[in-house]
């Protein structure tokens, strides 16, 4: 998986959209990131652990190809701003719903 930088990561996803257009899908996940690079010890070991501030880890991939990047909470609001604009922009190729009617439902169903 590569970091990137929050601006990188922006290009790389929308280059991730552009190459998933046709066929394919991009998978988005976004969790809440403490700093941590090793794993929680066990009960055995405590050890007191106190995040310097509220973090994201954003992560995408389309199967193939993995990205990632660490938003910080001085910077949320600008990244979320950008990041939902590429979604917008990049999700015009959705299928819509097929709406049935409560009438034809209930029409079946007497």
């Amino acid at each position: 998986m590569v970091l990137l930088e929050s601006e990188q990561f922006l290009t790389e996803l929308t280059r991730l959209f552009q190459k998933c257009r046709t066929s394919g899908s991009v998978f988005i996940t976004l969790k809440k990131y403490d700093g941590r690079t090793k794993p929680v010890p066990r009960k055995g070991h405590v050890e007191s652990f106190e995040p310097a501030d509220n973090k994201c880890l954003l992560r995408a991939t389309d199967g193939k190809k993995k990205i990632s990047t660490v938003v910080s909470g001085n910077f949320w609001l600008e990244r979320l701003l950008a990041y939902s604009n590429l979604l917008r922009a990049n999700m015009d190729g959705l299928k819509k719903k097929d709406k049935k009617s409560k009438n034809k439902k209930s029409k079946a169903t007497q």
